[in-house]
């Protein structure tokens, strides 16, 4: 089945946003708490509230704030990855990974997932072009953990996604804007492929 998951940023979120956290809880919609700007004790503050909405947190580059709360799922990016200690105390690890070399990389130091981008053009990225599905097909072919698909991704094109081979796609400002999550997911499902 193909996964979504909710990357957060609190800051393009409508409405309050601890109970959009809770509503993606209910939809069991796995939710990456990245929030670049905060610093780590500000991210920890954060964390902790957000936890008791939705237990099943990932968090997001901060691995002390982690480990402190007892979460055990984190996102890393490729730099902190390599650099990381202590990786049994984390039951998964994903890896955001922008080439065929660091995606190998990654799966040779046993990360769990990988999240590939930025797919399609976005606002978060704006001076960047996109890397396209050819990048995405790329890497889903030179490893064998689960690669998501991240950058631009909608309705509208999330099949060609999942037909690059991803196993999933990341969504921010979806999650974060919409009106109703149940309906944007409902939108989502209808337009992936019924038979994954």
């Amino acid at each position: 089945m193909f996964r979504i998951l909710c990357v957060t940023n609190r800051k393009l979120c409508k409405g309050d946003f601890l109970i959009r956290i809770r509503e993606l809880a209910k939809l069991g919609i796995p939710v990456i708490l990245r929030e670049k700007d905060l610093t780590e004790s500000e991210y920890h503050a954060l964390a902790r509230q957000v936890l008791q909405e939705n237990p099943e947190l990932i968090l997001h580059s901060f691995v002390y704030p982690a480990q402190e709360l007892k979460i055990e799922k984190i996102h890393l990016p490729m730099n902190l990855f390599r650099d990381l200690k202590n990786r049994d105390c984390f039951l998964q690890i994903g890896v955001s990974v922008h080439s065929v070399q660091e995606a190998q990389e990654a799966e040779a130091l046993h990360a769990d997932y990988l999240i590939a981008g930025h797919i399609f053009q976005t606002d978060c990225k704006k001076n960047l072009p996109p890397r396209g599905l050819q990048f995405v097909e790329e890497i889903c072919q030179s490893v064998k953990i689960p690669v998501y698909a991240i950058g631009g991704i909608s309705s509208e094109n999330i099949r060609y996604v999942q037909d690059a081979g991803a196993f999933g796609a990341c969504i921010m400002s979806g999650f974060m804007q919409c009106e109703s999550i149940t309906k944007f997911l409902e939108d989502f499902l209808c337009e992936s492929d019924p038979k994954n």
